[in-house]
């Protein structure tokens, strides 16, 4: 699967506001230097210790505004 990697700063930054918002990153504990990525599903995960962990997901039309955000492209 491809995923695009980023920061949590530039996660909050690509959200639109029927996303994830704030409470729901702190509850996550998404901090702007926590590592995230985004698969083609939309799915966020979150890198954990050992893991990831899916932490919500995002809505149509996110992967250009994602390719956008980041700069980066889709990586296996």
């Amino acid at each position: 699967m491809s995923f695009i990697e980023m920061t949590g700063a530039t996660l909050r930054h690509a959200l639109h506001e029927d996303e994830l918002n704030d409470d729901d990153l702190k509850k996550a504990r998404v901090t702007d230097t926590t590592i995230v990525r985004v698969n083609h599903e939309g799915d966020i995960e979150v890198r954990r210790t050992h893991s990831w962990d899916v932490i919500g997901g995002l809505l149509g039309g996110f992967e250009e505004r994602i390719r956008h955000a980041t700069g980066l492209d889709w990586a296996e």
